[in-house]
């Protein structure tokens, strides 16, 4: 019988978080649930203070991120705070709240941390936000870094590069942008010829995050239907 942990999940109001956080529950697990609405993790003064209030925390699953309302736009008129906006988002979250986590799973000798990337950071960003595919990438190469340096401790840290998920009102957005042959055409390039679905992003995360699965770390797993072979 699995025991139970103590499970963080940010980016949990809507979509792919709120998905992970209730799959976890599901699964026997005390989760507490983040959103930018509640706190502010790019701030590493208010992450500090909330993980401090909470106590050690053994699962940690950094979903938090976005286009933060941007479209593409030529790299010539992106400004800073535009950049910064995107990479604060989703690079910086998940370093303020890994590195608020790791003391308490060193000192239990357990933890496990998943971060959700993106296809973008595989590949290129279907929305071409430069920004975003840049911190996408860079939240990969978070997780190998990490991984190597904390494995010693018992602690895991891996990485999940979801396909186009229809969750939220960004990605509904975006799908209804493409019209009916744009579409058409990125199902096609879709092994499975199906959108994924916010749960099949909760399973890859159940994975990680098992007892069983000690022995599995820096990866970085794309769930996207079979989209990456083509």
């Amino acid at each position: 019988m699995t025991k139970v942990k103590v499970a963080v999940v940010t980016g949990a109001a809507q979509g792919i978080g709120s998905a992970i956080a209730g799959d976890l529950r599901a699964a026997g697990h005390r989760v507490h649930e983040l959103d930018r609405d509640q706190i502010d993790l790019s701030n590493s003064v208010e992450t500090s203070r909330y993980f401090a209030e909470i106590g050690n925390v053994d699962i940690l699953v950094n979903a938090a991120g976005g286009v933060v309302g941007q479209t593409h736009r030529p790299i010539e008129e992106v400004t800073d705070a535009d950049w910064h906006s995107v990479l604060n988002a989703n690079l910086q979250t998940t370093f303020n709240c890994t590195r608020a986590v790791v003391p308490g799973m060193k000192k239990s000798g357990w933890g496990r941390i998943v971060n959700i990337s993106s296809g973008a950071g595989r590949s290129i960003s279907l929305t071409g936000i430069q920004a975003y595919t840049s911190a996408k990438a860079a939240q990969i190469a978070f997780t190998r870094q990490t991984a190597f340096e904390l494995g010693q401790y018992g602690i895991t840290v891996n990485c999940i590069a979801p396909g186009f998920i229809l969750s939220n009102p960004t990605t509904i957005k975006q799908w209804e942008s493409y019209g009916a042959e744009g579409q058409a055409k990125l199902i096609a390039g879709i092994a499975t010829r199906r959108l994924g679905k916010a749960s099949d992003i909760a399973n890859g995360v159940l994975f990680f995050v098992q007892e069983t699965s000690e022995w599995v770390t820096g990866q970085c797993l794309s769930v996207d239907g079979g989209h990456a072979l083509f």
